[in-house]
């Protein structure tokens, strides 16, 4: 249907289909029941290439392209989108990160055991009192006296993947007075003295996906693990989320299409007043929209993978393409997810069916990586060129 997608996607996507559906879907509902981390699977998902798909192989990945990666990611997420959760930050937001702006001895420290699956990354920006206003953060990291180390101060939150972490790229404030310009990025390494692991998150949604604050304690990180110059921090971070969005988008499209399938197979086989409910008009309005929004979001994700992929050459940005992809996908599936509710009735709202499931873990994609609302901003201020 589309000529840029090409047999090698069509053949990633399987791959991850089969694994998503063999080994991630029957364990699904007991991981988001216990909260517990489904280390086995995320090994084995490093093992399959699925967590370092844009990176070079000399690096540890399998270097294919963003919408290789977007292809694979719909379909864990299909299966369950805390398996997506993880793929998408050890992918997006980590890796992204050190190719981008990782030096030589950086890539072979941080990235590559990542991208090769190895040990798992994370990417910490949130703090405590500073979400999408990060010029406000309250972490400190000041280079000692004998220009060696930075030392680090503060406690980060809402850290995905941090309560098992190996490294995480890390934003702490180098120069307060500068505001969001005085923010610097740092790749850190967990099993340092200094580095404390806080609590972890009780979340409604992605349950599986462990989320916890991180503390710094005097904790010394090596001038050669400062991920570009001082001060470039924002840059970074904001730059990173460009990739990042278009990982929740595929997220998102992923849960979405799971309850779109449950749906249809439901109206095909549930029977009321002597028909089969699909029959009626009111649920094939449900459907039509469904499916409608969700084929939207779809062509906005490839627009999106289209647009990072080009800006490799180009050096442009692609923050538009990729804030109005999450921005609908995100909104898609918490409405899709609604829906498909509805149309299961008391079953869906029984944690027998996997509905409610899908329901609580499509409303984060609205949240998290920038809300609806900062996407909305991104996309107008791109229309008008004001800040």
């Amino acid at each position: 249907m589309f000529d840029f997608i090409t047999e090698e996607h069509e053949m990633i996507q399987q791959a991850a289909r089969d694994f998503a559906q063999k080994s991630i879907a029957p364990i699904a509902s007991h991981f988001d029941e216990t909260g517990e981390f489904p280390i086995e699977t995320v090994r084995q998902m490093g093992e399959l290439g699925f967590m370092g798909i844009e990176v070079p192989e000399k690096y540890g990945g399998v270097d294919m392209d963003t919408l290789a990666y977007a292809l694979a990611l719909i379909e864990i997420c299909k299966a369950d989108a805390s398996h997506g959760t993880i793929m998408s930050v050890n992918n997006s937001l980590f890796a992204h990160g050190l190719l981008k702006y990782g030096t030589e001895e950086q890539k072979q420290k941080f990235l590559v055991p990542v991208a090769s699956g190895q040990k798992i990354g994370a990417y910490s920006l949130t703090e405590p009192m500073s979400g999408s206003d990060a010029g406000t953060m309250r972490s400190r990291a000041v280079l000692n006296e004998a220009g060696t180390h930075y030392i680090l101060n503060g406690r980060k939150s809402w850290v995905t993947s941090a309560p098992y972490a190996d490294f995480i790229v890390v934003f702490i404030m180098t120069q307060p007075e500068k505001q969001h310009r005085g923010v610097t990025a740092f790749a850190i390494e967990t099993n340092r003295s200094g580095f404390e692991r806080g609590k972890k998150e009780p979340k409604l949604g992605i349950r599986a996906s462990a989320t916890s604050e991180i503390i710094f304690d005097n904790y010394e990180c090596p001038v050669e693990d400062r991920l570009g110059k001082e001060g470039e921090g924002f840059k970074i971070a904001m730059t990173v989320l460009d990739a990042g969005r278009i990982g929740i988008a595929s997220q998102a499209l992923g849960i979405a299409e799971a309850a779109l399938e449950a749906s249809i197979q439901y109206a095909q086989e549930r029977e009321a007043f002597g028909k089969k409910i699909g029959q009626f008009q009111m649920i094939q309005q449900k459907l039509a929209d469904m499916k409608t929004r969700i084929e939207a979001s779809r062509l906005l994700i490839y627009q999106a993978c289209l647009a990072k992929m080009a800006s490799k050459k180009k050096g442009s940005r692609y923050s538009l393409e990729a804030s109005m992809a999450k921005l609908f996908a995100s909104e898609t599936a918490t409405y899709v997810t609604k829906e498909a509710i509805q149309i299961h009735g008391g079953m869906g709202y029984s944690k027998e069916l996997p509905l409610e499931r899908y329901f609580r873990d499509a409303k984060i994609t609205e949240i998290y990586e920038g809300t609806s609302e900062i996407q909305r901003m991104v996309i107008a201020r791109s229309l008008t060129g004001l800040r």
